[in-house]
């Protein structure tokens, strides 16, 4: 089975994994934490200085915000590791032979798990296990599972097959090829679909709050349904750097795990 090549082709454009890529994300790299300083720092010197009332000051008190910031990150770290210790064996094991016949039908169910409205996934598992934090990172797992298993396949389909046979020639077994040659070539679009997931990850864990899992989504729920909306922005502002700020660490992890030839 060969990969669609609209597919390949989109996600090697994607990663920069080409020669000059690493010159070309350089100002990517290098703005974002600009960014964020420029966007927490605005919204510090707000808080600060702004007129809050009673409710407002208890809401964005800053023990507050910092435990909701602290709940955000453990749901997204936490979703994140399940996704990638998950989604990059199954990748890789559907690229083998024996099991090549199902990278179809387990991708059509990766679709389906992220083309549903992640609010739904959420409430629908929590009628059926339970609210909290559990409940929500599966259905955040569930959601974000494609990014990561789909370049992972493509990834892995998309290297040379003489470079394969050339391993084996050598006497390399299949596990050494896949290790030492055929994982190191695909990184830097397996970690294109591990950034995505991140980014997701981080944005939709604004939605755990709805079934007790906590986060910073609580600060947009609550500034809804008290029609504060310094509060309501509060919690926007707040995921949106916090999205930045783990997009940049996807960068560099990308960066990284790039062999030094392919960036």
């Amino acid at each position: 089975m060969t990969a669609d090549p609209s597919i390949v082709t989109t996600t090697v454009e994607e990663t920069g994994a080409t020669k000059g890529g690493l010159r070309a994300n350089l100002p990517t790299i290098a703005g974002i934490p600009i960014l964020v300083v420029i966007i927490l720092g605005c919204w510090i010197f707000w808080r600060s200085t702004t007129t809050l009332d009673d409710i407002e000051a208890r809401i964005l008190d800053w023990g507050n915000v910092g435990t909701l910031t602290v709940e955000h990150l453990k749901l997204t770290v936490v979703t994140s590791i399940v996704v990638l210790v998950t989604a990059i064996p199954v990748g890789i094991a559907l690229t083998r032979p024996a099991l090549r016949k199902l990278s179809g039908p387990v991708i059509a169910v990766a679709n389906a798990g992220q083309a549903a409205p992640v609010i739904g996934v959420i409430v629908l598992l929590a009628m059926w296990i339970g609210f909290g934090f559990t409940t929500a990172v599966i259905s955040l797992a569930a959601y974000s599972f494609l990014p990561v298993l789909r370049n992972t396949i493509v990834g892995l389909q998309s290297i040379d097959p003489t470079l394969v046979e050339a391993a084996q020639g050598m006497g390399m077994s299949k596990f050494a090829v896949l290790l030492r040659i055929e994982l190191p070539m695909a990184v830097p679009i397996i970690m294109t679909g591990v950034r995505t997931t991140l980014v997701l990850v981080a944005g939709t864990a604004a939605f755990g709050t709805f079934i007790d899992a906590g986060g910073l989504g609580s600060l947009i729920k609550t500034g809804i349904e008290l029609d504060r909306t310094s509060v309501l922005v509060s919690g926007a502002v707040l995921i949106a750097a916090l999205a930045l700020i783990i997009d940049w660490l996807g960068r560099l992890m990308e960066l990284a795990a790039t062999p030094k030839g392919m960036r």
